[in-house]
C-alpha cells in the first residue's frame, strides 16, 4: 500500500549491485549446480562478495552475468574465452562512457 507523501523504504535487495543472494538461491534460480558457481568463482569469471562468515553472496547483476555465461557455454565457449568476452564487454562499456562524456563536454 502506498501512502501519499511517504517515500517507500529502499532495501538493499532493491539494488542490482547489492550482494544478497546465497549460492544455493542462485543455483536454484538458474537451474545450475552450486559446484558450477564455485568454479566460476575459482576461475575468476564471476567473483561474488563474501559474507562475514565467508559465504558467497551474489548480486542481481552477477546473477544476470551467470545467466549470460550459461548461454555462452551452450554456444561452445570455454571459461577462459568467456572471461575474455566479459573483460572486453566491460572495456567497451568504459570506452562508450568516456566518448559520451567527451561529447557532452564538447557540447557545452
Amino acid at each position: 500500500m502506498r501512502v501519499p507523501g511517504v517515500e517507500p523504504v529502499k532495501l538493499s535487495i532493491d539494488e542490482k549491485t547489492a550482494p544478497v543472494f546465497t549460492i544455493g538461491q542462485v543455483a536454484d534460480m538458474l537451474a545450475v549446480q552450486q559446484a558450477f558457481l564455485r568454479r566460476l568463482d575459482r576461475e575468476a569469471v564471476v567473483r561474488p562478495a563474501r559474507s562475514e562468515g565467508g559465504q558467497r553472496r551474489y548480486s542481481r547483476d552477477q546473477i544476470d552475468q551467470v545467466a549470460e555465461i550459461c548461454i555462452l557455454i551452450g554456444e561452445g565457449l570455454t571459461l577462459a574465452g568467456i572471461r575474455r568476452v566479459l573483460e572486453l564487454e566491460a572495456r567497451v562499456t568504459t570506452l562508450e562512457a568516456q566518448v559520451a562524456s567527451q561529447h557532452a563536454d564538447e557540447a557545452q
